[in-house]
This record gives structure tokens, C-alpha cells and sequence, in this order.
């Protein structure tokens, strides 16, 4: 039996105290649901061997692929800012990395697949809901052009998992640019091991961040370089409507990709406080709040680089602190660019932030829905007529109306023509998010009914998200009152 992954690890090539050796737990009667065929092609993978038997029975578990290191990796985290020192990975095990075509190295991992060392009493097992949201939403957000891990494949196991009730288990293979975390770092920082610590930085730094090796302080300037990327990765959450959920430090990848999608979820109607998760009951990572987590959790970050970037503690203090004070701005920048493009702005004027705030209050007030909002105020800039589309959406009308003269104002200034304009302004304002209603139907009509046909037709749809797509002009519509879904759940 030949097994099709060409399997190039490096981080199994680290101590064992920085993951545990496990082998995927069988399941009884694997099925395959969908195997990614454009990912794996860009992997160096056969789809069609992956969706044969033989790819099944690896994608299930049943089966270790020659040249995997199957491990399940430590790490620690706060956990709504309660520290907790030991966590893990309780339900994924990382078969081994792979190169794909642009030379990237990426993760391949199953999750679901069975408990591992770090599981805590849990069954390490993963329901099928969770695996299909995590699938839909992740390669929605690659389709978007936000940094995420990508879903290669899932499979229903022919088994239940126990949660509230008794569910359809399921096995989702991840890929992902790193699964080190922020809470890997805290991992070795709790324990005092500034040995262990100082191979995962020059690891993290050999892998994704190279240019740090030639810094004048390398650990510094790793902290510099993932805080950007962590900055611009909030900010385009914010752009599109996202809110991660759990915003926890084990959940923060330190290559600053999007990672575990457990609550997550797209807002319809526009609010800052807008939280879905069922387990955030304070709002801690509520949508507005999460360029600020980010902050805080950069600062647990830094802390675990402190005797890395200086001897002298005060110092390294003194570093880290300037170094984090560059978040605000970097973010604010990003969030900027971003709004000005979403606005129809491709030079710079001052009061552009203002306005986009004045559009941004008016959506909260009047109970606008943030993605309908700006698909249509794409069409408004290219065509005056268009903007009664536009406006209908708001209930206070004369305050819309004021806003949009400022807007048009503002157009008037800009070098591109209306129809360019409008191009562009529908290039990242998308027509099509994955919407919760669309979600939890698919979800039920794949748990209850064994119907995945809901699922394929959503992923069609997200493959696009910025066409127009006539066939499909229902995904675009904002829920029905009965159809709100105003909690998601975590998998675990």
C-alpha cells in the first residue's frame, strides 16, 4: 500500500517534552464527506487517491501514512485570562509537514481523531457540526484573502460522541501554516525552561520569520514581527465582520493565521458589543473588543520572551513595552487602509476615519446589516440612482442622507472613475459570508438527515464571495427574524 504524503517534519525533530507521541485512535466506519481538491493539488497531494479507500483510511486515522511522526503538541494558555499551564492538544494529532507548491511549509493534522495525552478526560473526539463550521468557515475566510488554517478533508467516523446529547462524530484534517501558539511559548515560560524556550523561538524564527535571524536582537524582533502580522490579521477580521469567539492565547497562532473556529461567527446586523459565543457570557471577546485582546495577549507573549530579548529583566521590560505600543498604531493603520477601500478611497484625506465611523454608528443605530451594507454602497459609488438600495436599509433617513452627501463629497475628490470605483469597492466588500442561519441549516440537514448537499452548495457559494452570483442571490440575504441565530457553541 502506497501512501501519498510526502512528509518533510521538523518540529518532531524538537525534545519530547515539546509534544507527546500518539497514534490516531481507529474509528469504526469511516465515510467521506468531502476531500479539498484545490488544496490538495497546491499540498503535492492526489485527490483521488485521498478520496479513495486507501486516502480514507488516513484522512479517518485508521491508518498512519508512511513517513509520519503522528504527535500531539503541549502548550499552556489563558483561558478568559484564567492561566492554565497545561493544555495541549486534547483531540489533534499532527500527522507531519509537507511543502507545498509555493514552498510553504504547512501542518497536517486530524482533528477528532482520538485522545492523546493532553486531553484531560475528554473522549478527544469531534462532533460533525463543529468539523463542518470549521471546514465552511475556514475556506470561507481563505476565499476572503484572511490569513486561516484550511480544511483538506473531512469524514463522518460511523460513531457518536457524547456532548449534550448524542451527536455524529467526525474527523476534519487541518492544514495550517504553524499550530504554534502563543500559549506554546507560555508552555515553557511557566515551567522555567528557558532551554526549551529559546529552540521554540529560534524554531518559530528558522520557520516563519527568517529575517529575524539577521536582526541585531533576533527575540525582539521576532515579538515586532509577530505583533504585525497579528495586527493586520485583527484588523481584517474587523473589516469583513468576524468574531473569532475565544480569543484565548492557546487559540492565537503565532504565525498570525485564523485558528480553531469553535463560536465563531459573522455578524448580520451591525452592533460593537456583538457576541455570539455561548461560553463569553462577560463579552470578553466581544467584536469591538478584540483588537484589545489581541493587545493583552501579545503582552503575555512578550512576557514569555523577556529573558531571550535581555539579561538584565528591567531592560527587557523596557524593550518589550515599546515594542507592544506599536500594535495600536500598526492595527489602526490596517483597519484604515482596509475601511478606505471598503468606502471607494484610494488616495488619503484627512477625516476618512471620522466618516467611517459616522457610517459605521449609523449601521448600529439603525439596525443595518454590516455585509448587505457595504455590497450596496459599492453600487451606490458607481451609480447615484443605486443608492436608494442603500438607503432604504437605514430607518433614519435624513441621518443616512447627511452622512451620504459628506460621502459623495468626499468621491468627488477621489482620481477614479465611478464604474473603476465600483470594481474595486466590490473586490473587498463581499456579497456572500457564511451566514449562522446558513450554517446551523446545513448542519442540521448533514446531522439529522445525512443530507450534504446543503454543505457542498454553501462551499460553492463561498468559493466566490465577491462575484455576483444570480443562481445563488438567497445566500446574500440577511436572516428572517425566526431564522437568527444568536449563539454558537464551542466542539469541545
Amino acid at each position: 500500500m502506497t501512501f501519498h504524503f510526502p512528509f518533510e517534519n521538523t518540529y518532531a525533530r524538537l525534545p519530547d517534552r515539546f509534544y507527546a507521541r500518539v497514534v490516531p485512535t481507529p474509528v469504526r466506519a469511516p465515510r467521506l464527506i468531502r476531500v479539498n481538491t484545490e488544496l490538495a493539488l497546491n499540498l503535492g497531494l492526489d485527490p483521488d487517491w485521498l478520496a479513495g479507500p486507501e486516502g480514507l483510511e488516513v484522512l479517518a486515522g485508521r491508518v498512519v501514512p508512511e513517513a509520519a511522526e503522528p504527535i500531539a503538541m503541549a502548550y499552556a494558555g489563558h483561558q478568559f485570562g484564567h492561566f492554565v499551564p497545561h493544555l495541549g492538544d486534547g483531540r489533534a494529532i499532527l500527522l507531519g509537514e509537507v511543502i507545498d507548491q509555493q514552498g510553504v511549509r504547512r501542518d497536517v493534522q486530524l482533528k477528532g481523531s482520538g485522545r492523546t495525552p493532553f486531553s484531560r478526560g475528554g473522549d478527544g473526539r469531534a462532533a460533525l457540526g463543529p468539523v463542518l463550521r470549521e471546514y465552511v468557515v475556514s475556506e470561507a475566510m481563505a476565499a476572503l484573502g484572511i490569513p486561516t488554517t484550511r480544511s483538506l478533508a473531512a469524514v463522518v467516523t460511523g460513531e457518536t460522541v457524547a456532548r449534550e446529547t448524542p451527536l455524529p462524530g467526525a474527523v476534519l484534517t487541518r492544514v495550517a501554516t504553524s499550530h504554534v501558539r502563543i500559549g506554546t511559548f507560555q508552555f515553557f515560560a511557566a515551567r522555567g525552561d528557558l532551554e526549551g524556550l529559546r529552540l521554540l523561538a529560534d524554531y518559530v524564527i528558522s520557520r516563519h520569520y527568517p529575517e529575524a535571524a539577521h536582526a541585531d536582537r533576533p527575540y525582539r524582533s521576532l515579538l515586532e514581527l509577530v505583533i504585525v502580522r497579528q495586527a493586520e490579521l485583527i484588523a481584517r477580521w474587523l473589516l469583513v465582520g468576524f468574531i473569532h469567539g475565544v480569543m484565548n492565547t492557546d487559540n492565537m497562532s503565532i504565525a498570525g493565521e485564523t485558528i480553531d473556529y469553535g463560536p465563531c461567527a459573522f455578524m448580520d446586523e451591525y452592533h460593537p458589543t456583538k457576541v455570539f459565543s455561548s461560553i463569553d457570557q462577560l463579552g470578553r471577546y466581544a467584536y469591538a473588543n478584540q483588537p484589545q485582546i489581541a493587545t493583552w495577549n501579545l503582552a503575555r507573549f512578550a512576557e514569555t520572551l523577556l529573558p531571550l530579548i535581555d539579561e538584565n529583566q528591567q531592560q527587557a521590560i523596557k524593550q518589550a513595552e515599546g515594542v507592544l505600543e506599536r500594535f495600536s498604531a500598526r492595527f489602526e493603520a490596517a483597519y484604515l487602509a482596509g475601511m478606505r477601500q471598503k468606502l471607494g478611497f484610494s488616495t488619503e484625506a484627512d477625516g476618512d476615519l471620522e466618516l467611517a465611523g459616522e457610517f459605521i454608528s449609523l449601521l448600529a443605530t439603525n439596525h443595518v446589516d454590516f455585509t448587505l451594507a457595504f455590497r450596496r454602497l459599492s453600487d451606490a459609488a458607481g451609480s447615484v440612482p443605486a443608492e436608494a438600495d442603500l438607503r432604504i436599509l437605514f430607518r433614519d433617513k435624513q441621518g443616512f442622507g447627511t452622512w451620504a452627501e459628506r460621502w459623495r463629497s468626499r468621491l468627488m475628490r477621489e482620481p477614479n472613475h465611478e464604474d473603476e470605483r465600483r470594481t474595486r469597492m466590490r473586490a473587498v466588500n463581499p456579497a456572500f459570508i457564511p451566514r449562522n442561519h446558513r450554517i446551523e441549516a446545513m448542519i442540521e440537514a448533514a446531522g439529522e438527515h445525512e443530507d450534504f448537499a446543503p454543505f457542498e452548495e454553501l462551499l460553492l457559494v463561498l468559493a466566490k464571495p465577491f462575484e455576483d452570483q444570480a443562481s445563488f442571490a438567497r445566500y446574500m440575504d440577511p436572516p428572517q427574524p425566526h431564522e437568527r441565530v444568536c449563539q454558537t457553541f464551542c466542539g469541545t
